[in-house]
């Protein structure tokens, strides 16, 4: 299996920027796809970004559509979410999670997961 851990989160105010980053084990990371999913209090876990395992695909919820960017860093084993102009909505525990088959938008089927890390937008 392999291990996920982010960090970067934290509290800024709305129209502010922060950039999520999740380090990956395993000398495989080129081969998985990755995603970034978000859960809000009292609501579900939702896809926020994914990108395929060549880096050549990203995909965006409607919500964060020019304002996210998904990108990872092979070499590293690091995929990396940076969020710009920040609204109260997005504030939610963020985690990013893998996947070694299936589709990289489809989010039904991410099998490998982070702990989690708080990003909260104040207004």
């Amino acid at each position: 299996q392999v291990q996920l851990v982010e960090s970067g989160g934290g509290l800024v105010q709305a129209g502010g920027s922060l950039r999520l980053s999740c380090a990956a084990s395993g000398r495989t990371f080129s081969r998985y796809a990755l995603g970034w999913f978000r859960q809000a209090p009292g609501k579900e876990r939702d896809i926020v970004a994914a990108i395929a395992w060549s880096a050549g695909s990203t995909y965006y919820t409607d919500s964060v559509k020019g304002r996210f960017t998904i990108s990872r860093d092979n070499a590293k084993n690091t995929v990396y979410l940076q969020m710009n102009s920040l609204k109260p909505e997005d504030t939610a525990v963020y985690y990013c999670a893998a996947k070694t088959r299936g589709y990289y938008s489809d989010s039904y089927d991410y099998n490998y997961w982070g702990q989690g890390t708080q990003v909260t937008v104040s207004s």
